[in-house]
Formats: structure tokens, C-alpha cells, sequence
């Protein structure tokens, strides 16, 4: 096998339209494991991005040593990315992972057992809930845990305290995917399927630079414009990304829009729809409501308009907008670039109405995937363990409060329901005024990734709240609390996640957890035990021990509902590939994409929500809803462009995104453990285009100061390929660093979180936060040492050389520019000590 930190998506295997994408298996093993020394492989799925690939944990001497693609699972045909190579299994034994609980004795973290962490635990919660009651208590978890975990979590919050305030940091991520489904269709879910990829004409990239979020998905696409009858790509997206330089290969078109504009940008593409008649009547009338409101408010975006407010070229929308038009088979694409930016879900919307129009959705090669960033989002929103109530049921329907009620064996008053669940940025406000006394924190860390960062620190660090962190390490997060919760990790506990495209995975446990750590789920249990919770017949409210039992449970309350398992178990998920829901006597097999029939989950007795106004947030009553009379039809929903929260000034004239880069996952906690994976990306930087450098004398390389309202930091400059007016900045970084052996002792490890700079505001329908319109300035501070510690095989390549007789660089590092990536060899190369075992088949 090539060295995949620097041949990113491996070698090609080009195939025509409509034929099925060749399997290509590929494996890593750590050094000095031969494939003959490897005692067993474990069935599992990556947990490195969202895109859920089936792979197998390599077992040697009851440690994980390695991973390998399944060739017969239908999301990855065997293939696995760079984090999944080599970020799988490292962290597992890495010498800093918490074996035994931690509490709070005299403001320093110290040893203990689980009995006496739990005691205190248990002690706080029932004197929180004796003084306050259960709005005292707030849960904040992840997208990273199993599905069994989620749904005894929310069944601990909902039905044993009876709290609102449970979210998890899906809600800085991916909220606007679930959130714009419940709009347009009634009720989450993706209504397209990775095999779109195989029968598709045209491919739109909406605020989703692929190739760094789901390397293999992104091969998956490449392998079709390689081959027969490629479909034409059209990229969304400020920075000049892998999916721009495809769009121009294929010619497809780039368009790139002002920072904060992503909706005046579809407007204007849904008024080209309409001026052109590239829309479906027969299907639109009979399968959709709203098509005259939604004309009539993007009526006004003309070309031009949208030019002077996106700067885009209006020619260059119209042709994306022709491509649309008239292709037959469209795959749309979405993620943060439009999730974390202005207009949220008003923009994610917009995209399920060019489908609507144009009656693309439910056939092969036409459909939308509104993309998650982490493996298991979809489980956390299913489950209920993000606010929502499991099974995509509807808070605002007391029937289907009930519905639980009555499987819970729980009063329908104990299921919080009397207003909208409380969301991630309002629980942090909560715990900031001490009005949540408890805040649970599992598997995510929020110090480094939530908004306005310094100020979580002080929520989290204040005396007001009483904070239990569980996890894999100490994290930045997990220094600041007063309990700490060893936990077990991927591979070393057995559960079930669910991808982007609904295909749910069974993960078996491979190895033993290392000391004390527990799963979550028996973390859970054991709070649940201690806290003594039942249901009305005297039983214990969560009747299960094992997660077999766990997931029986669930899938025995989404009978009836969007996201049906009651046709999964754990022998079914025992085979060659994992398998979409819905599952159930109807679809016994799994179900490949939704709405084939054109029916929709929008009966007001059946929907997920009632619906928002997308530009203000308010509420659709029930009485709303019901005299739209939807009768299983999507809805056709628009909403007006308006600025940006905060705009360029004199004083901040740029305007500050955040982002991700391919050799690092949310805040490093696992692939920063991995030497290949940190050295490609071992420390923070900003891009900043030739333009705007120039103006400020700053040339690659030099240390720089990124300002705005809320904070600052210190980094160096990546002159690349962001357009004029914009910066960009990864977000992994916080103050923790691998020892020097590892690749760590940065100097700047203080002064490099990019969420000092962001905002707290999020959008009014999802509650996702705004990380992409910040205002900022970037001031030159003094020459660096080389160029930034930014990768060169992606979109972050530098754009330019340093100018004639400036300050000489280095140039070990440099790397190609962004023009010749896809062709040139990369800089980074695996180190010799941790080169492994690698093979490729296809």
C-alpha cells in the first residue's frame, strides 16, 4: 500500500456510470505485526468521520494493532482513510489514558475509585434535585458514542430526572442537517444514499470540502469523473478546495461567495430554476407545498443581484444553475460550510428545494445528503439524547409523548414536553449562571471546540456548576472538572452506530479497556443503579445490563416511526456489510434511499416538528401546520438573504471561518496520538490570501496575530487559497501536545485556539452556532522559521512562493502549490519508525 498520509485516496479504479464501484481493500498494521501474526479480526466501522466505513480491528497479544477496509460492505468496498489507517487504534494504548476516576480534592485532580467518584456524583445530583429540581441537571455529549449509549442516556434524562437540558455537540456540527430534514420533509433523515455517487450526471458540493471530511466518499467520486460518463462537479465554497479543481476538470463550475452569503446565493440558483422552467409540475404539484410563496421570494435575486452581494460571476451561476437545470440526475451534497455559516438552515433548505422543483429525489443518482461531521450524530438524534425525543417523535404531539411514556412504563408528566428541548449554547448559559448546577459531559471537549472559547473555559471552570467530564483522556475540557470518568473506547466495548446515509454498523469489542475505564453504558447504569430510578411498576427504569439488551430496547420504540429497526439485531448486523434503515417487516433487507414514492413524513399526526419560519425561528403551530394540509408532501420553503451578525469594519476588515484539515479529527484527542497523522498537521495556522497578505507584508510563514472582538491568536501564516476578504483557521488545536517523541513541544500551544475568535450566535431554527462570519484583522508579527506547519496536499497547499528577495525560507516542507496537488507527489512521509505492515487489493 502507498503511503496514504501522502497519496491521500490511494490508487484509482475508474468505473462508468451505472456500474458498481469496484472493491479495493485496504490495511494497515502496526510496525513489526506481519497479516500471519495477527491472532483475530474484530468487525467494526470507522470512527474517524462520519462516513461510517466497514472495516476490521486487527488483534495482536490483546492489543489492537492495526485496520482493515471490508470489501463487502456497501459504504467503503473495502477502502479506509488516512485517520482510519492510521488513527484506528494508536490512541488505545497511548501512555496518558485515564485508567482510574479522578475528583476534585483541593482545586487539584486526584486518584480515587469508582465508588467514591460515583458517591459524589450520586450526592450532588439528588441535593441538586431536592433544592431545584430536574432543570438543575444538564447532559452534554458527543457524536461519538454507540447507539446503545445514547438511548439509556436520554431514557436517564427524560424519563429518570425528568430534564430538558440534554444536547450534544452534534449541535455545533451537523444540527442544520437534522433541522433542515424536519422542514422540507417532515422528519430527519437522508434521503439519498452513497450509490447516488454511481448513477449521477452532476454532483453540487455545498459548503463541503470532501476530501478532507470524508477521504473515502471523495474517492468514490473521483473514481466516477475518472471514468465513462463522468458527472460534472459544481463546488460551493470560498476557498479554492480539492472540489473546486475537480469542478474545473469536469467542467462544472466554482462558485465561491462572499463569506456569510451562502443564501442570496441560492436564491439566486432556485430564480434561475424558475426562469428557465427547469422545474417538474406534474411532480411539484403533487407532491409539494409552497411552490408559489417560494417563487415569489426569490424573485428578486437576479444574477447580477446576487453578484453584488456574493461576488460571484453572474455567468458563473448561471451555468451552475443550467447544470441543475438540466441534468437528470443530480447528487447534492452539504456540510459546515453552510451548517455553521449565516442562514443555517435557510440555505440547507434551499438545497432540498432545487431537488423538489427539478422532482429529484427517491431514484438512482438524484438526491441529497445533508453530511454529518461525526460517526455516530445520527444515533445521538435518533436517540433523543440531543433534546429530541427517540424515534423521531414529535415534542409538540402529545401522542407521541405518550407513545413513550407508555413503553417507558413512566408518567407522561415526568417526559420533559411543555417547550422545545434546551440546545447546547443555551445549556453552557445555563451552567454560566449556576442555573444548572450539574452539567455531564461525555466524550467531547467542549473547552476547545464550543464558540468564544476562553469564556466556556470560565463556565466550566467556575464554581457555580458542578461538571463530570467521561472520557478517553485528560482533556483541555477534563482538566477544568470535578469528577473525571475513565472510559472505554472504540474497539474496547461492543455497540451499534449509524452513518450519513443510515447504514448502522455493529462495532464488536476487541480488546479489554485499559485499568478501571468503563463503557459508557455502564457508566450510565451504574448512575442510573446508585441514583435508584424506576418505572410506575417499581422496576428499575432501564431494564437492561448488556448492549444487546440495549439496542432491543430501542428498536422496539421506533416501531412505527421514520427510523424503524424493528428488522435489525445483532445477527443480522453479524454479515458482510452494515445495513440502512428503515429495517422492518416492510423492508426486511434495509431500505437504499427515501421517498421513492414521493411520500413524506409531513402528516401533522406523524411529522417530527411542526415547522419554523425559517428567517426568524418562530414556531409553526399545530393549527398552522394541520390547515396547510401537507398529506405526505415536502415543503417548498424560502426565506430573503439578510447580513451577517457581525461585518467587516476599519478596525476587523476580514472576515474569520473555521474549519477542518484531513489528518485531524475535532480536537485531536485520537489522531493527535498518531505520529503519521500529527506530524502531516502538528500545529495550528491561518490561511490568508496573496492579496490580503501582501497589503499586510506578510509572506508565508510568518508569525501572525488573528484578532477579533472576543480574542486573539498567535500563529503562522498559510498564504493559500482562501478568497480575497476571508481567513481560515483549523480548529483542532487546543493547548494539548504529544510529547516531543510524538511530535509535540510547540511553542504556541497557548495562543493557537481558533474558537477564541468566534461568536456566540447560532441560527434561529437548528441553535447551531455560527463559527464562519467572525470579524477579524491579521496582523504580521515577525519572520517564522519555514513555511506554516499546514499540510501541502490539500487545500491548504500554499498558493504562492515567497517573492524575489524577501526573507529565504527552507524549503524542506514547502510542498506543491494547490494547482498541481492531485498530480504531484506530497512532502509528508510516513516516519520509518512507525511504518507498518500496508497492503492494497483491489
Amino acid at each position: 500500500m502507498s503511503d496514504r498520509v501522502a497519496d491521500i485516496y490511494g490508487v484509482r479504479t475508474p468505473h462508468a456510470r451505472g456500474t458498481v464501484w469496484p472493491a479495493r481493500v485496504d490495511q494497515y498494521l502496526d510496525p513489526g505485526v506481519t497479516e500471519d501474526a495477527v491472532d483475530r479480526w474484530v468487525q467494526s466501522a470507522c470512527l474517524l468521520c462520519s462516513n461510517g466505513c466497514g472495516m476490521d480491528i486487527a488483534v495482536h497479544d490483546g492489543r489492537m494493532v492495526g485496520a482493515r477496509g471490508r470489501p463487502g460492505d456497501t459504504v467503503n468496498h473495502g477502502r479506509l482513510g488516512p485517520k482510519g489507517l492510521y488513527g484506528s487504534t494508536r490512541w488505545a494504548h497511548a501512555p496518558d489514558r485515564l485508567t482510574v476516576p479522578l475528583v476534585r480534592e483541593g482545586g487539584r485532580l486526584v486518584e480515587t475509585d469508582w465508588e467514591t467518584a460515583m458517591a459524589r456524583i450520586v450526592t450532588t445530583s439528588r441535593a441538586l434535585l431536592e433544592e431545584k429540581g430536574p432543570l438543575s441537571h444538564g447532559f452534554y455529549t458527543s457524536g461519538q458514542l454507540f447507539l446503545e449509549e445514547y438511548y439509556t442516556l436520554a431514557l436517564i434524562g427524560k424519563a429518570g430526572l425528568g430534564t430538558p437540558h440534554m444536547d450534544g455537540n452534534t449541535r455545533l456540527c451537523t444540527a442544520t442537517s437534522a433541522a433542515a430534514f424536519k422542514e422540507s420533509f417532515g422528519a430527519d433523515g437522508q434521503p439519498g444514499s452513497y450509490t447516488d455517487i454511481e448513477h449521477c450526471d452532476a454532483v453540487f458540493l455545498y459548503g463541503h470540502n470532501m476530501p478532507e471530511t470524508q477521504t473515502v466518499l471523495w474517492t468514490r467520486i473521483l473514481d466516477r469523473t475518472r471514468g465513462a460518463e463522468p458527472p460534472r462537479v459544481v463546488c460551493v465554497d470560498p476557498r479554492r478546495t480539492l472540489v473546486a479543481l475537480e469542478a474545473e476538470r469536469t467542467g462544472g463550475v466554482h462558485l465561491a461567495p462572499r463569506v456569510g452569503t451562502n443564501m442570496a446565493l441560492m436564491n439566486g440558483l432556485t430564480r434561475e430554476l424558475f426562469a428557465h422552467d427547469w422545474v417538474d409540475h406534474e411532480w411539484v404539484a403533487a407532491h409539494t407545498v409552497g411552490v408559489d410563496e417560494l417563487r415569489d421570494v426569490v424573485a428578486p435575486y437576479t444574477p447580477e443581484h446576487v453578484a453584488d452581494v456574493c461576488g460571484v460571476d453572474p455567468s458563473d451561476l448561471r451555468a451552475a444553475a443550467r447544470i441543475f437545470g438540466e441534468s437528470q440526475a443530480v447528487l447534492s451534497t452539504v456540510l459546515q460550510g453552510f451548517y455553521q455559516s449565516h442562514q443555517a438552515t435557510a440555505a440547507s433548505v434551499a438545497v432540498h428545494n432545487l431537488h423538489l422543483l427539478r422532482g429529484m429525489l427517491g431514484r438512482p443518482g438524484a438526491g441529497v445528503l445533508q453530511m454529518n461531521g461525526q460517526p455516530t450524530a445520527q444515533n445521538n438524534r435518533e436517540c433523543g439524547a440531543d433534546g429530541d425525543l427517540p424515534g423521531f417523535r414529535n415534542w409538540d404531539n402529545p401522542r407521541h409523548v405518550q407513545q413513550l411514556a407508555d413503553a417507558w412504563d413512566v408518567d407522561v408528566m415526568t417526559i420533559p414536553h411543555w417547550a422545545p428541548p434546551t440546545h447546547a449554547m443555551q445549556i453552557f448559559s445555563y451552567a454560566e449562571t449556576g442555573s444548572i448546577g450539574l452539567l455531564w459531559i461525555s466524550a467531547t471537549n467542549p473547552a476547545v471546540s464550543m464558540p468564544e472559547s476562553a469564556r466556556i473555559r470560565r463556565v466550566l471552570g467556575g464554581d457555580q456548576c458542578f461538571v463530570i467530564v467521561q472520557d478517553l483522556f485528560l482533556t483541555e475540557t477534563a482538566e477544568l472538572a470535578d469528577v473525571v470518568l475513565p472510559a472505554a473506547g472504540w474497539g474496547e466495548k461492543t455497540g451499534c452506530f449509524t452513518n450519513v446515509n443510515r447504514t448502522v454498523h455493529l462495532s464488536e469489542r476487541a480488546v479489554d479497556p485499559p485499568g478501571d475505564a468503563r463503557s459508557d453504558l455502564d457508566i450510565f447504569l451504574m448512575y442510573a443503579d446508585a441514583m435508584g430510578f424506576t418505572n410506575r411498576s417499581g422496576q428499575p427504569l432501564i431494564g437492561w445490563r448488556t448492549p444487546e439488551e440495549a439496542f432491543e430496547a430501542w428498536a422496539s420504540v421506533t416501531e412505527g416511526r421514520p427510523v424503524d429497526y424493528t428488522g435489525l439485531s445483532y445477527d443480522k448486523l453479524r454479515g458482510p456489510s452494515g445495513i440502512p434503515w428503515p429495517v422492518n417487516a416492510e423492508h426486511p433487507d434495509g431500505t437504499d434511499r427515501l421517498y421513492a414514492d414521493g411520500v413524506f413524513p409531513t402528516d401533522t399526526d406523524y411529522c417530527e416538528t411542526f415547522g419554523h419560519d425559517l428567517l426568524t425561528g418562530g414556531a409553526v403551530t399545530e393549527q398552522e401546520h394541520r390547515a396547510k394540509n401537507p398529506a405526505g408532501r415536502a415543503f417548498l420553503k424560502g426565506a430573503p438573504y439578510t447580513p451577517a451578525h457581525e461585518q467587516p469594519s476599519e478596525q476587523y476588515p476580514l472576515l474569520y471561518t473555521t474549519g477542518r484539515t484531513v489528518y485531524q479529527f475535532h480536537t485531536r484527542t485520537k489522531t493527535g496520538r498518531s505520529r503519521d497523522l500529527n506530524a502531516a498537521a502538528p500545529d495550528a495556522w491561518v490561511e490568508i490570501s496573496v492579496a490580503d497578505a501582501e497589503a499586510r507584508d506578510i509572506v508565508e510563514g510568518d508569525w501572525v496575530r488573528v484578532e477579533s472582538p472576543r480574542g486573539r491568536i498567535e500563529v503562522r501564516a498559510r498564504v493559500g487559497n482562501v478568497m480575497e476578504g476571508a481567513v481560515f483557521a483549523p480548529f483542532h488545536y487546543g493547548h494539548w501536545e504529544p510529547d516531543e517523541a510524538q511530535g509535540g513541544g510547540h511553542s504556541d500551544t497557548g495562543r493557537r485556539l481558533a474558537n477564541e475568535l468566534t461568536m456566540t450566535v447560532w441560527d434561529p431554527v437548528s441553535k447551531q452556532p455560527t463559527f464562519k462570519t467572525a470579524a477579524c484583522q491579521v496582523i504580521r508579527l515577525r519572520d517564522g522559521d519555514g513555511p506554516a506547519p499546514a499540510p501541502t496536499t490539500t487545500a491548504s497547499a500554499p498558493v504562492t512562493e515567497p517573492p524575489p528577495g524577501r526573507r529565504p525560507r527552507p524549503t524542506a516542507g514547502g510542498g506543491p502549490t494547490i494547482s498541481t496537488v492531485l498530480e504531484s507527489t506530497p512532502t509528508y512521509r510516513l516516519d520509518p519508525s512507525q511504518d507498518g505492515e500496508g497492503s492494497c487489493r483491489t
